[in-house]
């Protein structure tokens, strides 16, 4: 069945929420904490991954308890409100800390606000990941879904990246953080109220919940083959991409040394995912999501390996291969968010029951360590480079420092992205197993 445009255009508006959230503290927190606060990087890199720690164990709890929700609007939908209201009142208050005058109650400050902010960040983002599978069961259809979702998340990051450094340094210090802070938290909210809104139309079905407790429930999802393979191949390809966001800001400020440069590496990254969403949708159609999954990733790793040249290369090199991730990073977020869907699908056909939530919930959880492991890996990278904290002032960085940035910006993320696709080889669903609900 096709969706009306307006729902199509509705639940791709959440991608508003979760691009701003998923973009924001990846890119500015940990500079925030090493530059600002003056907190060593190893530390800072816990305080970035904890919080997104305790969604990995969150995550699969919010998705049973959406599957059993029941709301004449929808199991899903009264989550988006709810969770979406908290988590931007959460932002805001995660750059907005006061001068407590002692470093260790500033950071704890950010480590709290930071915990909450992933709390309610989990009971929008698997909510909102589980309803492809049941708002629609036609294969194609879910393809369509994800690109309007794709195109305006990465509309999303284009503008959350690209504004968020360029409202910190308009205003200076740590004013500046907490003007931007309230800024990305109102886009939160905006996208929140859109996706509640424009899914209003959306026909969803009679959700049964699979029989069973949680453990057994992630028990017999673990075991889905097809499913675990492409998790595993989305976790790594999450972490090479939480590597790259983490480096931006020490990429351009240390190595590329260039006025502004933060803001045109977001542009060179998300300008050719927003005009080249619908081509791999299109290159899918033809070849099949699997196919046009590792095109897209190879793509992605080719230019993560050319920002190499960072540390040497005129800018516009550097800018031209963040540009060849962008290709690249359209068809890996497009691709695996239209194959979850389809793998939830064959088995609640299979089953006879619906384990959406759970599958998503684990699937967001993987995302999210993903994601989280990418600036705490960089992080360690940093601590390895030797690299020096500050409380705001200007550092001249050691030359290993720089080796550091420069790799773990560049190599790391790509050998990460041709790991992953290992495991999507033994990946088997195809259009003819998902709408006859396989053997």
């Amino acid at each position: 069945m096709s969706l009306p445009r307006g729902v199509r255009i509705g639940y791709g508006a959440g991608s508003v929420a979760t691009g701003a959230f998923g973009t924001v503290p990846g890119l500015m927190l940990l500079p925030y904490l090493t530059d600002t606060l003056a907190v060593p990087a190893l530390a800072a890199g816990a305080i970035v991954f904890l919080p997104k720690a305790w969604d990995v164990v969150l995550n699969p709890v919010a998705g049973r308890i959406s599957d059993r929700s029941v709301d004449p609007r929808g199991p899903r939908r009264p989550w988006l409100l709810r969770s979406g209201i908290a988590l931007a009142a959460c932002f805001a208050l995660l750059f907005a800390g006061p001068d407590l005058g002692s470093q260790l109650f500033d950071t704890a400050w950010v480590l709290v606000a930071f915990l909450a902010c992933a709390t309610a960040y989990a009971f929008f983002q698997v909510p909102y990941v589980a309803m492809p599978a049941e708002i629609t069961d036609s294969y194609e259809e879910r393809t369509r879904l994800m690109t309007w979702r794709v195109a305006i998340l990465a509309f999303t990051i284009l503008l959350a990246g690209a504004s968020a450094p360029a409202i910190r340094d308009a205003v200076g210090g740590r004013d500046g953080y907490r003007v931007m802070g309230i800024a990305m938290a109102l886009l939160i909210l905006v996208g929140a109220l859109l996706a509640y809104r424009g899914t209003r139309a959306a026909p969803v079905g009679t959700v049964e919940p699979g029989p069973g407790s949680l453990r057994d429930q992630l028990r017999l999802v673990a075991g889905a083959r097809d499913f675990r393979r492409l998790l595993i191949t989305f976790v790594l390809q999450a972490l090479a991409t939480g590597c790259m966001l983490a480096g931006v800001d020490y990429l351009a400020g240390d190595v590329l040394e260039r006025d502004g440069a933060s803001t045109i590496l977001f542009i060179c990254f998300v300008g050719p995912a927003l005009l080249l969403t619908p081509a791999w949708a299109a290159i899918g159609r033809r070849i099949g999501k699997k196919r046009g999954y590792v095109a897209s990733s190879v793509v992605l790793a080719g230019g993560a390996a050319l920002a190499v040249l960072a540390g040497s290369a005129p800018a516009a090199v550097v800018f031209a291969a963040v540009a060849l991730v962008g290709v690249g990073y359209a068809g890996v977020q497009v691709f695996p968010l239209a194959m979850l869907p389809d793998a939830a699908a064959v088995d609640a056909r299979r089953t006879g029951s619906s384990r959406v939530g759970v599958y998503t919930g684990v699937w967001t959880a993987g995302e999210t360590l993903g994601l989280a492991l990418g600036p705490g890996l960089f992080a360690v990278v940093l601590a390895l480079g030797s690299y020096r904290s500050s409380d705001g002032g200007d550092v001249l960085q050691p030359d290993s420092a720089v080796t550091a940035i420069t790799l773990g910006f560049s190599v790391l993320p790509a050998l990460l992205v041709i790991a992953s696709l290992w495991w999507l080889r033994g990946y088997a669903l195809d259009e003819r197993e998902v709408d006859h609900g396989g053997t």
